[in-house]
């Protein structure tokens, strides 16, 4: 024997679960697309064009005659200034070849180091041990009272 309206119940009930389910799904796309889209900005940053520089303010004189190196931001890239001897200069790309982690330089060697993986460059930039591939960009200095000027070449 059937029960009245037995039948009715189970074709309305259907399509009230159906849309319940697509909503629910929906919000619950709409929340991780919330979650995951700021996310993903963050680790991928937009590129900033950079304005191109070609001369840089490296330094003072006076602050070379102590510790004979500095590293000095060239555009968003360090540089390396180097005092050879007294009143001769010497710029660099301040950026190792090989991981471009930041060089810095070794007085009581007269060589340039990277500290990340125990490469070596002498004082015209060239490696000469370790890993990296290619030899550091050089750049033009110049002297101007007390101010080091480095340009690119």
């Amino acid at each position: 024997m059937a029960v009245a309206g037995q039948g009715s119940d189970r074709g309305a009930g259907m399509p009230r679960r159906g849309f319940l389910n697509g909503f629910l799904g929906t919000v619950v796309a709409a929340l991780g697309a919330a979650v995951v889209y700021p996310v993903i900005r963050f680790l991928s940053p937009p590129r900033i064009p950079e304005a191109v520089t070609n001369q840089v303010l490296a330094g003072k004189v006076s602050e070379l005659t102590e510790k004979k190196w500095k590293i000095f931001p060239f555009g968003s890239q360090p540089g390396l200034l180097v005092q050879t001897s007294p009143g001769q200069y010497r710029a660099f790309e301040g950026m190792c070849t090989h991981l471009s982690c930041t060089v810095q330089y070794e007085h009581e060697s007269q060589r340039i180091w990277c500290a990340c993986h125990n490469g070596w460059y002498d004082l015209t930039g060239r490696n000469i041990a370790g890993p990296p591939p290619r030899p550091l960009e050089q750049f033009e200095v110049k002297v101007a009272g007390d101010d080091i000027f480095v340009t690119r070449s």
